[in-house]
């Protein structure tokens, strides 16, 4: 495979993997709860790195962000950081992969490519491990710890964004190997005859 349709791809992975991560950090669905009222009714409670939701039986749904006169919980504040230095450093790794990349011709010298694809890949595994150490830290706590909740559509979300984004990573490392230059590192030796 050419190297620039593999960069076309993980270029896609990593914008696909982008999104997942922009609405694993957004939606407040990290954790859903159904609890029973009076006169049958229930209400489903959501909770999200950012707000609290709520949806009576009415199907009405009511969001607060988190108190901010109270401080969050240390460990969710770590969340919100991860999670959002994940998104940026995607952003940025798929920025550099593109002006590096053997389809645009911002970049001329093969070294500098190679070395500028090496750190966009770095930055996308790095991505991808930010975004799924906090979604399976919650999620553990979940299956473990809390049984009136459940895993929220957002932890699957984050767990799809990481594969992605590491997927992308792992396939710039395998398939980026730096082109041979005429005159680098090469000697030629030349036979005289008249010797």
């Amino acid at each position: 495979m050419r190297p620039s349709a593999v960069q076309m791809v993980c270029l896609a992975l990593g914008a696909v993997g982008l999104i997942g991560a922009i609405r694993c950090c957004t939606l407040p669905q990290w954790t859903v709860g159904v609890y029973k009222l009076e006169h049958m009714a229930s209400m489903e409670h959501q909770r999200g790195l950012w707000m609290d939701c709520e949806k009576q039986s009415t199907r009405r749904l009511e969001c607060k962000l988190h108190d901010s006169m109270v401080a969050p919980p240390l460990l969710l504040q770590a969340f919100r950081a991860m999670t959002v230095i994940s998104c940026i450093l995607c952003g940025l790794s798929l920025l550099i992969l593109f002006f590096g990349s053997d389809f645009t011709t911002c970049v001329q010298n093969q070294d500098t490519k190679h070395r500028t694809i090496l750190v966009a890949a770095v930055g996308l595994l790095l991505a991808g491990l930010l975004v799924i150490i906090p979604v399976s830290w919650v999620a553990h706590d979940v299956i473990h710890y809390n049984t009136k909740q459940i895993i929220g559509v957002s932890i699957y979300i984050g767990w799809a964004a990481g594969v992605l984004m590491i997927l992308a990573g792992v396939l710039l490392c395998c398939f980026n190997r730096p082109r041979s230059s005429s005159s680098g590192g090469t000697a030629k030796f030349y036979c005289n005859k008249a010797l």
